[in-house]
């Protein structure tokens, strides 16, 4: 007999207590002070503590909801949630047992009521015996270290960061406090700020892609700089930072990079930048702030992307991109240009099969 408590193919609840570290329960003014939102109350009673999150069908009378799609209304309308966080728009839409957390930015509000119920496990401070611990460590108050975690001579970890089973922490590297370095990631040659997460499998601080042209082939040049990730930084899953060659590869502070991204020598972010899957960024490229870069693009080396530049999926960046600007396709160009030659090939294509 099956030990599932689902039939296979349906969805279980979110929250799954085996899986996610849980917290609660909370008022509703506790609730609404962490979301920032306005509290309506439902009409018709309703609850006083609620015990967690979950989608509009299956949210019962102690949970909380969220709704930022009018597609979604019928389902608003069904629900059995005891609130429901939403915008402006949609908030005399609940139905009368359910209470309104009204935002501006519902999904903002969501984000932090979820996090409130399952926020990140703080870390044990438990040393795994497994674990091999070099001379000269520094461990802060508090540090969690993984079964089988390598950490190399004379790295720092501040208090309260957690390193991951398999793990490989190698020589003077420092890492910040409250960071969380899941299971097979190697950090070398890094400088890690506080609160830095970096998922399974990331790589920091290897060689970057830099060799000379001998007469007999290859020669490679030394990689001398580090990789700075500053406050705040995720990298993803089977992401890699190459290290500087001359001076450090450097990540701005609170940059989220997705999975699967590689970024090389040399290559500077600038704070809260975003980077899509499968992008690569190559060496002594410049990123502003607030920068975004969709998924599979391409960035050649030594170029600039300004301030709040968006670069599509898919683009193929060979210049500079100036701040605030939208480019798209294979060499990239404004997005109103790149649609435009579009539709033009398309009357192109049709007149042809048209004339055949």
């Amino acid at each position: 007999m099956s030990s599932f408590s689902e039939q296979p193919g349906q969805d279980t609840r979110p929250g799954d207590p085996r899986f996610f570290h849980r917290s609660g329960p909370f008022t509703v003014e506790q609730l609404a002070e962490v979301s920032g939102a306005d509290f309506a109350p439902a009409k018709a009673g309703g609850k006083s503590l609620f015990r967690g999150v979950a989608p509009l069908h299956v949210a019962g009378p102690d949970e909380v909801s969220f709704l930022d799609n009018r597609r979604y209304l019928p389902l608003l309308a069904e629900t059995r949630a005891g609130a429901v966080i939403l915008g402006p728009a949609f908030a005399d839409k609940c139905p009368e047992a359910t209470a309104a957390f009204v935002s501006k930015s519902p999904y903002l509000a969501w984000a932090r009521v979820a996090s409130a119920f399952h926020p990140a496990p703080p870390s044990t401070g438990f040393c795994h015996p497994s674990a091999v611990i070099g001379k000269n460590v520094a461990l802060g108050e508090n540090v969690q270290v993984g079964p089988c975690a390598v950490i190399g001579d004379g790295a720092h970890i501040g208090a309260g960061s957690i390193i991951g089973a398999h793990a490989s922490i190698g020589q003077s590297v420092e890492i910040g406090e409250r960071c969380r370095i899941h299971d097979h990631v190697t950090v070398s040659h890094a400088r890690l700020g506080e609160r830095v997460t970096l998922f399974p499998g990331a790589r920091i601080g290897q060689d970057g892609f830099g060799f000379a042209v001998g007469p007999a082939g290859f020669e490679t040049v030394p990689q001398l700089g580090l990789v700075v990730l500053e406050d705040g930084v995720e990298i993803g899953a089977n992401s890699t930072i190459d290290r500087g060659s001359m001076k450090d590869t450097v990540i701005g502070a609170g940059t989220r990079i997705d999975n699967l991204v590689q970024i090389g020598h040399n290559a500077r972010l600038g704070r809260c930048c975003i980077v899509v899957s499968q992008a690569g960024i190559s060496g002594s490229t410049e990123l502003g702030d607030f920068v975004t870069i969709a998924a599979q693009a391409g960035l050649i080396g030594h170029i600039k992307i300004g301030d709040k530049a968006r670069v599509g999926a898919q683009c193929g960046v060979m210049s500079d991109v100036e701040a605030g600007a939208d480019v798209i396709g294979s060499p990239a160009m404004p997005f109103r240009e790149f649609f435009r030659n579009v539709a033009t090939l398309r009357k192109l294509s049709a007149r042809k099969t048209e004339s055949s």
